[in-house]
């Protein structure tokens, strides 16, 4: 186990490098001066201009502007914003709004998505699984903004049970309708998906074996089908929960929550390239690392998936 984590960390060294460097090479490739706006609607004083391009080496070419970068990366500074923020200051602050927001879609979508699954794989055919069926493909073919604003419409203007925009610090009840809303679409993937590799595992041999012997279908379900049909929903739901840290965008401009979806969005609004990349940079070493994990619960799961 430890050799595989090794492994894995090593392999992980090729996948940041490359990434942080399509990702910064991509963000100042974009046009539009960054100066644009730091003086109002008047030009900038030459002496500011210089200074500022100089402060963040604007004018050095894109491989050593990328390299002192990296260099900085390995110190743990991400950099400074245009205004001159900590990038990983400000990093720290919204990723703990975030943290609680993807918490909430996680547990909402596997508790609900798993149940909902393996409810319509044991009754597959019967009204609860074309209920499961129609209920998912049609959150699927919602937008996440339509069922947001529709979310936000009902149950914090109309019924009043949610706030409609979240506050700053914000609490768990105030991000529970934004998380229940973030985690709908990833719940009816889940629920699809629980239901797809549980019907299958179903008509298994070793299922009508276990039958054979006298088990109890509770038991056959609950200790031996469900646990093989989970490893691919496991990986769903982890590649999900790293994206969920990386903000989502849409959810968070909606209701207004100051994390790292709406960090990243004012980034490339403001033109700030210094700050988008840190924050995707961010996002790339935390997917890596929700990666790791997915892969050593699949032993969990499944004793026969060994890591050595």
């Amino acid at each position: 186990m430890t050799k595989y984590i090794i492994r894995r960390l090593l392999q992980m060294i090729p996948v940041i490098l490359g990434s942080t460097f399509l990702i910064f090479a991509m963000v100042f490739a974009l046009p539009g001066d960054p100066l644009a706006g730091k003086c109002g609607e008047r030009p900038c004083p030459a002496a500011f201009a210089e200074k500022f391009r100089a402060d963040n080496n604007l004018d050095d070419p894109l491989f050593i502007r990328y390299f002192k970068y990296l260099g900085n990366l390995l110190h743990g500074d991400f950099g400074t914003t245009f205004q001159g923020l900590n990038i990983l200051d400000e990093l720290q602050k919204r990723y703990v709004i975030t943290l609680k927001l993807a918490i909430i879609a996680l547990l909402f979508e596997t508790v609900v998505g798993i149940a909902a699954g393996v409810l319509s794989g044991i009754r597959k055919g019967k009204f609860i699984d074309n209920l499961v069926l129609i209920s998912t493909l049609v959150v699927i073919s919602i937008p996440i903004f339509v069922i947001g604003s529709l979310s936000q419409t009902v149950f914090g203007l109309r019924l009043g049970w949610f706030p409609v925009t979240v506050k700053n610090p914000p609490g768990w009840y105030d991000l529970l309708l934004p998380g229940l809303v973030l985690g709908s679409l990833s719940l009816a993937y889940a629920a699809r998906l629980t239901r797809t590799n549980l019907s299958e595992n179903l008509r298994a041999d070793y299922v009508r074996t276990a039958v054979a012997k006298g088990l109890t279908r509770r038991r056959v379900i609950g200790v031996h089908t469900l646990r093989n049909s989970l490893i691919p929903v496991v990986t769903f739901l982890g590649a999900d929960f790293g994206g969920l840290l990386g903000g989502a965008i849409v959810t968070e401009r909606i209701f207004n929550i100051r994390g790292v979806g709406g960090y990243i969005f004012t980034s490339i609004h403001n033109r700030d390239g210094v700050a988008v990349v840190g924050a995707v940079t961010m996002l790339v070493i935390v997917y890596l690392f929700m990666n790791l994990i997915v892969d050593l619960l699949y032993g969990v799961l499944d004793p026969r998936i060994s890591h050595d």
